[in-house]
């Protein structure tokens, strides 16, 4: 991307245009009403990512070991839930728009009235004819056991199919759930197709 993309306009804006929220922020926002507290787990970034969690009231944790990849900063996420008393949470990406708001009240419903041996609850959708599984998941305390227990070079994917049994899929539609960000390009046409669906709903 060239540029922290905890940090890329969200809604976006034109070219020039002061951004009303990031990605970052906006992720914060969603999850503020559904949470006790939320946590950032934030590398080498931490200095411009700060003062955005700061902001939105959220709390800021820092992976010391960034180099060791996506999935330590997740077990330094949830090892700080423990730490703050909690035991179940969102776990969300911040490099990517926020979910709709309904998606995250469902995944929170689903993990209330679920059956006792469901760790976690994972949201799922069409991607074209086929199914995919998105961010953010609900993972209770005997998920949140499972990725502190395994290896900091693990990966989230396989440890959540390893524990498939465990694992309440439910489907979700929403289509900012397979929206991923990786280059400029991707995000002008993001960018594009959201000022497009804001100026139909208006």
């Amino acid at each position: 991307m060239g540029r922290d993309k905890a940090l890329l306009p969200w809604p976006p804006v034109a070219e020039s245009t002061p951004a009303a929220n990031t990605f970052l922020g906006a992720t914060i926002d969603l999850l503020q009403p559904f949470t006790d507290l939320v946590i950032v787990v934030a590398g080498k970034n931490a200095p411009a990512i700060g003062p955005v969690a700061y902001a939105h009231g959220a709390f800021l944790t820092v992976n010391r070991n960034p180099e060791l990849g996506q999935f330590s900063s997740l077990q330094v996420g949830v090892q700080e839930v423990l730490n703050h008393g909690r035991d179940a949470t969102f776990i969300a990406l911040i490099d990517r728009p926020p979910v709709l708001p309904g998606t995250i009240q469902q995944l929170r419903e689903s993990f209330f009235y679920a059956d006792t041996d469901v760790w976690a609850v994972v949201p799922e959708f069409k991607r074209g004819s086929e199914t995919a599984h998105g961010h953010p998941i609900l993972a209770g305390r005997e998920m949140i056991q499972v990725f502190l227990q395994a290896p900091a070079t693990a990966n989230a994917r396989d440890i959540e199919h390893q524990f498939q049994r465990h694992i309440k899929y439910i489907a979700i539609d929403d289509p900012r759930l397979g929206m991923n960000v990786d280059t400029p390009e991707q995000y002008a046409r993001l960018a594009s197709t959201e000022m497009i669906s804001s100026e139909k709903r208006f």
